[in-house]
């Protein structure tokens, strides 16, 4: 199976460096040079994976295509290609849908919507799929877990959740500062705040049939966690988190 990348960003990095260290059998790995840093760094990791200035070329030679490019890019670009009947296209793109993606790629090939998350080269996390595709499905498993959608409209509100990526790291930031500022040291602070996170993150998983009663049994009465919770709820934090992803929801849908 030779696999092909369009768009070399940070997406891509992760997707790579997972496969690399799976047991997903590959013969060639061929990655667009728009990111001269990343092709190049994932260039000397393997002998397999070759860097290309022409797209075209990539598509030419792979049987399954990635396009980890942004919308804005992939609408401007995606129509001057030439992709081939029943390759294997898997999409990066949040806000492009099912049927604009088809009539920008104009044949029958095996289109899927997928939504890696950075965690991926590690082989973590959740990878939500739309349409449902074995072959799909089976390749994300050696990286995650492949969860497969029917809806597309619903797979937007998966799109939503992943858009907490990155205030889930500015949480861990901001303890880790104030920390820092308390005096501890900033090394020690980002490790203890990163364990404590992937260590309540774990316990969450394992007991994800009923995170409910876990917020429960987490707080004690009169407790520190008690009180964080109130407080928080006071600052309408946990509103906030709703708020936010309805709009982005919003932008999804407007922009799909």
């Amino acid at each position: 199976m030779r696999l092909g990348f369009i768009g070399t960003g940070q997406i891509t990095k992760a997707v790579i460096n997972g496969i690399l260290s799976s047991k997903i059998k590959y013969s060639k790995i061929y990655i667009s040079k728009r990111n001269n840093i990343i092709s190049k760094e994932l260039g000397k990791k393997s002998k397999k994976i070759f860097i290309y200035n022409d797209n075209q070329k990539i598509i030419n030679n792979s049987d399954w295509i990635f396009l980890a490019i942004t919308p804005e890019v992939a609408k401007k670009i995606i129509k001057n290609y030439k992709f081939k009947k029943k390759q294997v296209i898997i999409s990066f793109i949040s806000t492009l849908k099912m049927n604009d993606l088809k009539k920008i790629i104009n044949v029958k090939a095996n289109i899927v919507r997928a939504i890696p998350l950075p965690p991926i080269s590690l082989k973590k996390g959740p990878v939500p799929l739309f349409p449902p595709n074995q072959k799909v499905k089976n390749f994300f498993n050696h990286l995650g877990n492949s969860i497969e959608i029917k809806n597309e409209n619903l797979s937007l509100n998966f799109w939503t959740t992943s858009a907490m990526m990155a205030p889930f790291y500015y949480i861990l930031q901001t303890l880790s500062e104030w920390l820092v500022k308390k005096g501890v040291k900033k090394e020690t602070a980002q490790k203890y705040i990163t364990s404590l996170f992937v260590a309540l993150s774990q316990d969450a998983f394992e007991k994800s049939f009923n995170l409910k009663k876990l917020v429960k049994d987490s707080q004690t009465p009169n407790g520190l966690n008690e009180q964080s919770v109130k407080e928080l709820k006071k600052l309408s934090f946990f509103k906030s988190l709703n708020k936010t992803a309805e709009i982005i929801l919003k932008r999804l849908k407007k922009k799909s």
